[in-house]
C-alpha cells in the first residue's frame, strides 16, 4: 500500500494551489484525477485583486501576469465596478484563461514534488483516528495510506458524496453558453454583458487572435449533461446578439447553469472538501476560481502545522469556520446578479437604479470590494483594524535592503513583523517556529481597504496566508502569546 501524508483529489486550480503549499512546508502528498489527462478546456476566464495578492505572496505571479489581459474594471451583473483605486498593488482583474493558471500552477507544484497522478479517481474511502485509507481506481487501482484526504475534485465531488456531505442550494433556472474561437468582424470594444431581449452576450479577448463569447438564456434551462454543438451556440448567440461576429474555429464550447449549492459541512473528520467541491454558483463577477484558490491556501498551511505537530486538531477547524462564510457570501451575491440579469421592464428598472448607486463611490467601493475578496475579515480576536484582515504589501527597509511584505511570505511561514525600531516581543518559545523580521516601514500610514488610513503597527504576527493573526501600536507583547498559540501551536 502506497503511503503519504496528504491525498488531494483533483488537479485543477483548487487542487494544485493546495499541492503547491502543502510540499511547500515540506510536506507529502498524492495528487489524483479522475481524467485521463489535462483537457485544456477553461470555465474560468481570470483572477481578482485578492488571488493575486495571495499568488504574489508565493512568487508565483511575476510569470503569469504577462500571460494574461489587465482589465481596469470587474463588474456586478454586468454593471461596471471601477477597481483603479482600490488600495492595492494590482487594482485590475486579469483576464486569463483557466487552462494557463493551470499550467503555471502545475509547472510550481511539480517543481516542488507533487506530481499528478492522472486517471487516478478515488472511488472509496475508509477513515480511522490516525489516517484515511484511500481506494484509487481507474487502469491503476491501489490503495493509498494517509493522514488527510481533500476533496478538490469539482461540483460532482466523489470524495465529498461518500463522505456523505450535503450539498444544499438552489436549482438552475438560467443557462448560460460559451465559446472560445476565432472572430473574422470582432466588436471594436470587447465588453461584458451586453443586455438585449431574453438574455446577454458578452465578448472578451484573452489572447491574440482568441475571444470568449459568452451568452445567456432567461428562457430556458438545458440540463445537466446536454451535448451542446458549436451551431447551437452561434444559434442562441445571434438570437440574442443579432450577429455571430464572423465566429469559427472553435475551441471548446459548452454551457452551465446557475445552480447555487455549498457543502453543509467542509470537514468530516480528516476529509475536507474544498473548491467547487464545496460550493458552486453562477459565474456571475468572476469569483468561483478565486474562491477555490484561496479555499487552499487557507486549508493548506493549516494542514500543514498539524502534521508538524505544531498545532492542535482544532487548528484545522478554523478552514470551516473561516471560509463557509464567505463562500456563502459569494452564493448570494450571485443570485443576486442572476436576478439582475432577468430580462423586462421591471428589471431593466431596477438596473437603473443600481447603476446611479454605483456611481457613488461608497456603493462602488462595498462591492468591488467583495468581488474582489479585500474586505474580508476573519472572525480573530483583537482589537486592532488590521486583526483578520489582509495585510497591506507595504514598502519595507530591512538590514539586508528594501522589501516589502509579500516577500517576506515567500517561505509559507508565520511572521512577526517588528517595525520602526520597536523591540522584538519576547516570545521566545515560538522562535523556532516563525520568522522574526526587524523592519522599518517606508509609510507612516496603511492603507487598509473598507477601512481608511491607520498608523503603521509597531509588530504584527502574519499567518502564512498573509491575514493578520496579531498586531499592535505599541512595543509591548500584549495578547501576542495568547494568538500564537492558536495560530502556531503551544508554547516550546
Amino acid at each position: 500500500m502506497e503511503t503519504t501524508e496528504v491525498v488531494i483529489a483533483g488537479a485543477g486550480p483548487t487542487g494544485l494551489m493546495l499541492a503547491y503549499e502543502l510540499r511547500l512546508a515540506g510536506v507529502d502528498v498524492a495528487l489524483v484525477d479522475g481524467l485521463p489527462a489535462r483537457t485544456g478546456e477553461s470555465r474560468a476566464g481570470g483572477i481578482h485583486v485578492r488571488t493575486m495578492e495571495i499568488l504574489d505572496q508565493r512568487g508565483l505571479l511575476d510569470d503569469l501576469l504577462p500571460l494574461g489581459r489587465i482589465m481596469q474594471a470587474g463588474h456586478f451583473a454586468g454593471l461596471p465596478l471601477d477597481f483603479s483605486d482600490f488600495h492595492t498593488r494590482y487594482p485590475f482583474m486579469l483576464a486569463v484563461l483557466q487552462s494557463v493558471i493551470e499550467r503555471e500552477l502545475d509547472r510550481h507544484a511539480t517543481e516542488l514534488g507533487a506530481v499528478v497522478q492522472w486517471a487516478s479517481p478515488v472511488i472509496d474511502f475508509r477513515q480511522d483516528a490516525t489516517g484515511v485509507e484511500v481506494e484509487i481506481g481507474g487502469p491503476n487501482p491501489r490503495r493509498i495510506r494517509a493522514a488527510y484526504l481533500v476533496g478538490c475534485d469539482g461540483g460532482r465531488s466523489a470524495v465529498r458524496k461518500l463522505a456523505g456531505i450535503d450539498y444544499v442550494g438552489t436549482d438552475a433556472t438560467v443557462t448560460g453558453m460559451l465559446a472560445d474561437v476565432e472572430l473574422a468582424d470582432p466588436p471594436a470594444q470587447p465588453f461584458f454583458g451586453h443586455r438585449r431581449g431574453a438574455g446577454d452576450f458578452s465578448v472578451v479577448q484573452f489572447e491574440p487572435g482568441w475571444y470568449r463569447l459568452v451568452v445567456q438564456r432567461h428562457d430556458r434551462v438545458l440540463e445537466r449533461g446536454t451535448e451542446l454543438s458549436f451551431e447551437d451556440f452561434r444559434t442562441n448567440f445571434v438570437e440574442v446578439a443579432g450577429t455571430d461576429f464572423g465566429m469559427h474555429s472553435p475551441r471548446w464550447v459548452s454551457h452551465y447553469g446557475d445552480a447555487a449549492r455549498q457543502a453543509d459541512r467542509y470537514r468530516v473528520g480528516r476529509v475536507f472538501v474544498a473548491g467547487d467541491a464545496a460550493h458552486i454558483h453562477y459565474p456571475a463577477g468572476g469569483q468561483g476560481q478565486n474562491l477555490g484558490i484561496q479555499d487552499a491556501v487557507n486549508l493548506g498551511w493549516k494542514l500543514a502545522a498539524t502534521l508538524r505537530g505544531n498545532a492542535s486538531d482544532e487548528l484545522l477547524d478554523t478552514y470551516e469556520t473561516e471560509r463557509h462564510p464567505i463562500a456563502a457570501r459569494v452564493l448570494n451575491n450571485t443570485r443576486a446578479q442572476t436576478a439582475l440579469g432577468r430580462p423586462g421592464p421591471h428589471t431593466d428598472a431596477l438596473r437603473e437604479v443600481m447603476s446611479d448607486l454605483i456611481d457613488m463611490e461608497q456603493v462602488r467601493h462595498r462591492l468591488g470590494l467583495m468581488i474582489t475578496a479585500l474586505d474580508i475579515r476573519y472572525d480573530i480576536k483583537g482589537e486592532h483594524p488590521l486583526v483578520g484582515r489582509r495585510i497591506p504589501d507595504a514598502d519595507l527597509t530591512t538590514a539586508t535592503g528594501a522589501t516589502r511584505v509579500h516577500e517576506l511570505l515567500r517561505a509559507g511561514r508565520p511572521v512577526l513583523l517588528v517595525l520602526d525600531g520597536n523591540d522584538v516581543p519576547a516570545v521566545p518559545q515560538w522562535h523556532d517556529r516563525i520568522a522574526i523580521v526587524r523592519a522599518e516601514s517606508r509609510d507612516e500610514q496603511w492603507a487598509v481597504p473598507g477601512v481608511g488610513e491607520i498608523p503603521a503597527p509597531a509588530a504584527v504576527l502574519l499567518r502564512p496566508d498573509g491575514y493578520v493573526a496579531w498586531a499592535s501600536e505599541e512595543p509591548a507583547a500584549a495578547g501576542l502569546p495568547e494568538a500564537l498559540t492558536v495560530w502556531v501551536g503551544a508554547p516550546a
